[in-house]
């Protein structure tokens, strides 16, 4: 079983490991301790809780079979005669899309404006964390 200590658990929830102690204390995220007395949260529990705190679907989701959306603000925009890339911050996320100038003056994109990054792909790689990596779950029996 995988469980993620509070730092951890805030690292991926993208909250602080206050807000994280405050969820556990009002009984909103379950969680146990370790075997150093610790506070752990089991990774299933985890998942389910960011699941459910996920952001109700933008207006136009029911119109694209796009599910991946990523609210963000324009951090860059590099145009040349015919191209151009846009940076999105979204969250810890930055989102990289070359798009066609044409597109980015209809859309009005520059840096400051808020934009959605829509992602729909077909292959999408998976990499499993490292358990040497600063930011993991643990694994227990």
């Amino acid at each position: 079983m995988t469980t993620f200590r509070i730092g951890e658990a805030a690292e991926l929830l993208g909250v602080s490991a206050d807000t994280v102690r405050r969820w556990v204390d009002a009984g909103r995220l379950a969680a146990g301790r370790d075997e150093h007395g610790h506070r752990a949260i089991d990774g299933v529990e985890l998942a389910a809780f960011a699941r459910g705190q996920a952001a109700e679907p933008d207006d136009r989701s029911g119109a694209s079979s796009a599910r991946n959306r990523l609210r963000g603000i324009v951090v860059n925009v590099v145009k040349d005669t015919v191209m151009a890339q846009v940076d999105i911050q979204a969250g810890p996320f930055r989102i990289v899309s070359l798009m066609s100038r044409e597109a980015v003056d209809e859309l009005d994109l520059r840096v400051g404006s808020l934009a959605v990054a829509v992602i729909k792909s077909t292959t999408v790689v998976v990499e499993r964390a490292s358990p040497s990596g600063a930011s993991r779950g643990r694994q227990g029996s």
